[in-house]
């Protein structure tokens, strides 16, 4: 554990810091993982997870979840639009106890945050938001030039100042090639293994979502438990509805009766 001050001058403890992420480029593998409410947050760190990640209005409840595990907190496109938004909505998120912010945003907005020792996490490859400029969802850098195109596009990420890049849905070999290239810990989404931190959804790890993307694996089936809880839930309704209709509910060990005696005197006082 590291002990470090939050942007909101409060001691705390840390697994790792963003120094630690940099020294480790090349030498030792990370995991990450989104967090978007307490449980999932402590699920994360329970399993140990080093690094997660949430959106930046998520970041108390998340903090309640893990006190410990580096988290950064994605300045959402939509939610953080003026470059006003995007500092006061980093400033924010690290105030409340998030390590770094991911941005997928240009390079001037990254060098604009890194300009003033916010730690930045990039976002590269396939931003899915921005995917019908790519014609689809597909992956990134699956030809020479754009291979090179995306390079280039890491190392412009690199002079504005970001420490680390989601790196989503990149070919493994050009990720590798990449990596080795620049200073940045580089976040495999899709990206093979050769990237500094392996990096899925939580939703996909777990097994809840019904359509997950090629890139992810379910190591888990919460969508057959949910599922289940669809099911008992109307079979238990179902089977109240009867049970009243038919007057098998309430039985006697459901309900309650004044004694025989004060009965009988409540129903002379009712004549």
């Amino acid at each position: 554990m590291k002990n470090i001050y939050t942007w909101g001058a409060k001691p705390v403890k840390r697994t790792t810091t963003v120094a630690d992420l940099k020294a480790a480029k090349g030498k030792k593998k990370f995991t990450q993982v989104t967090s978007n409410s307490i449980d999932e947050a402590a699920a994360a760190e329970k399993a140990g997870f080093d690094m997660i990640i949430c959106q930046a209005k998520n970041v108390l409840k998340v903090r309640e979840g893990s006190k410990n595990l580096f988290l950064t907190a994605s300045l959402v496109l939509n939610e953080y639009v003026t470059e006003e938004d995007i500092m006061r909505g980093a400033f924010k998120a690290l105030e409340e106890g998030a390590d770094a912010v991911m941005t997928p945003r240009s390079m001037d907005i990254v060098e604009m945050l890194s300009k003033e020792d916010v730690p930045v996490m990039g976002h590269l490859g396939l931003v899915p938001r921005k995917s019908t400029s790519f014609g689809g969802l597909r992956a990134i850098g699956k030809t020479s030039e754009e291979a090179l195109e995306l390079f280039q596009k890491f190392k412009r990420l690199e002079d504005a100042g970001a420490f680390s890049a989601e790196c989503e849905v990149i070919p493994e070999n050009v990720m590798g090639e990449i990596s080795k290239r620049t200073n940045i810990v580089t976040v495999s989404l899709g990206a093979g293994t050769k990237a500094d931190v392996m990096y899925l959804f939580m939703e996909d790890i777990c097994g809840e979502s019904e359509n997950p993307p090629r890139h992810a694996k379910a190591y888990g089936n919460i969508l057959k438990l949910r599922n289940q809880i669809k099911s008992e839930r109307v079979n238990a309704l179902k089977a109240f509805k009867k049970e009243s209709m038919t007057g098998k509910f309430p039985a006697l060990k459901n309900s309650t009766n004044l004694n025989k005696e004060d009965f009988e005197i409540f129903l002379n006082q009712l004549d």
